[in-house]
């Protein structure tokens, strides 16, 4: 999922940096550029919104766009009130990934 949507990012003109754990995420420390950051709900038994407040809380300020497939009122919630742009379902279109990061980069 993560090399896909890095692929439909690239074709459409968009920087892409891909981390393969939350840890490597946190580690990067340079978010001064971007743009966005797309985060599963769900990151190998870690939670996404935890890691998107643990960002929060270190200063990052980039918008967060969440996927997930463990679709929940309660997932949903936690996603909103962590300060998402963008709460994106699988399988969700192209389209809406698109003018997710397309509404974040003009944010």
């Amino acid at each position: 999922m993560r090399v896909s949507i890095s692929r439909l990012l690239r074709a459409h003109g968009f920087a892409v940096t891909l981390f393969d754990s939350a840890e490597a995420l946190l580690d990067h420390g340079d978010f001064d550029t971007a743009i966005c950051i797309v985060l599963d709900i769900n990151l190998d038994g870690k939670s996404g919104v935890d890691l998107r407040r643990k960002l929060a809380e270190e200063g990052v300020t980039a918008p967060v766009i969440y996927i997930t497939g463990d679709d929940s009122a309660v997932n949903r919630s936690a996603a909103v009130s962590s300060g998402c742009v963008a709460y994106l379902t699988k399988p969700f279109t192209a389209q809406s990934l698109i003018e997710s990061v397309t509404r974040a980069a003009a944010a």
